[in-house]
């Protein structure tokens, strides 16, 4: 069936690690499965991005966590899914051949449980149509592994530099703001080889049954995405973009956002790209109108293309 849609402004479109984006928007990883996970909402597009960041890979297949692996919380979604996959041969093989990469940029989500997992993946991504690969060392739902890689800077950055080695595809490593000092994680993992940072990954936290005086979640801690976050996020990827800037590194914002000004915030703090995540939940067909804000507000305000708008915060400014 032909896609009859008007195409994205030429104002959105921008240059992410070398590759062209249609859109600042990014899908996050985990929010849209393997790509397909929303294709059979009327309505819905690929196109209407500029990437879609894959669900997080492993060297095998895991089962995930036990149940319940999702709560919501107010302006919020706790969840701890356990980065369940079929693992990466199958996501090659059997996953990547069924995506259509005409229509927007696939980014392969690679986790793992050691250093030689983590390489592992990405050989097996390498050789593969995939556009960028995103290191995450940041997991805060799986026990072993990710969130230890990720709160401490000098191990996050053998991660990158041991993925580093073996690959020469785009590199994006998201960062953990459950840490001391994410700006010191940030330089790590640039001067290990990182091409890109994504900022943030969820925060983790809690919730209690009373009735049951148990977790809610199985895991007993999960990450908390949605609204409630932005305002972190924002304030990281404030921090973050000083140092991304100096190295010419991109970021992609993300944490809560779901409408136009949302983005445009991120966007004017640092981010060159925006990841959407949990508002996909409750609005399939946000993208659109994130997109449609964002051009309107760079008409607006006389930017030719949302590069020129990337980390124009006037910090001397109090309100």
């Amino acid at each position: 069936m032909s896609d009859s849609r008007v195409p994205l402004p030429a104002s959105l479109a921008t240059t992410f690690c070398g590759l062209g984006f249609a859109s600042p928007i990014v899908l996050l990883s985990g929010c849209v499965g393997f790509g397909e996970e929303y294709t059979r909402i009327e309505g819905f597009s690929n196109r209407d991005c500029g990437a879609v960041v894959l669900k997080g890979t492993t060297g095998s297949a895991r089962l995930g966590n036990p149940a319940h692996r999702v709560y919501e919380t107010p302006m919020g979604m706790l969840n701890a899914i356990g980065l369940q996959n079929p693992g990466a041969v199958r996501v090659v093989d059997s996953i990547l051949p069924t995506l259509d990469f005409t229509e927007t940029r696939f980014i392969a989500n690679v986790s793992g449980s050691t250093i030689d997992e983590y390489v592992e993946v990405v050989r097996r991504f390498d050789d593969s149509p995939i556009d960028a690969m995103e290191i995450n060392i940041s997991c805060p739902n799986v026990k072993e592994g990710g969130v230890q890689f990720g709160n401490y800077p000098d191990m996050s950055g053998r991660v990158v530099a041991a993925c580093r080695a073996a690959t020469a595809k785009p590199l994006i490593t998201k960062l953990s703001p459950n840490q001391t000092d994410i700006r010191e994680s940030a330089r790590a993992c640039i001067e290990a080889g990182s091409d890109a940072l994504a900022v943030i990954n969820t925060v983790m936290g809690m919730a209690i049954d009373v009735k049951t005086r148990r977790p809610v979640i199985g895991n007993i801690q999960g990450g908390l995405s949605g609204p409630a976050i932005k305002p972190i996020a924002l304030l990281k990827v404030h921090q973050v973009y000083e140092v991304a800037r100096r190295h010419g590194v991109p970021i992609i914002g993300q944490g809560g956002i779901s409408n136009a000004t949302d983005a445009l915030e991120f966007i004017v703090a640092g981010a060159s790209a925006v990841g959407i995540g949990t508002a996909l939940f409750y609005d399939p067909h946000v993208c659109a109108k994130i997109n449609a804000g964002i051009a309107a507000y760079l008409t607006e305000h006389g930017f030719a293309n949302v590069s020129e708008l990337v980390g124009t915060l006037d910090a001397t400014r109090r309100g």
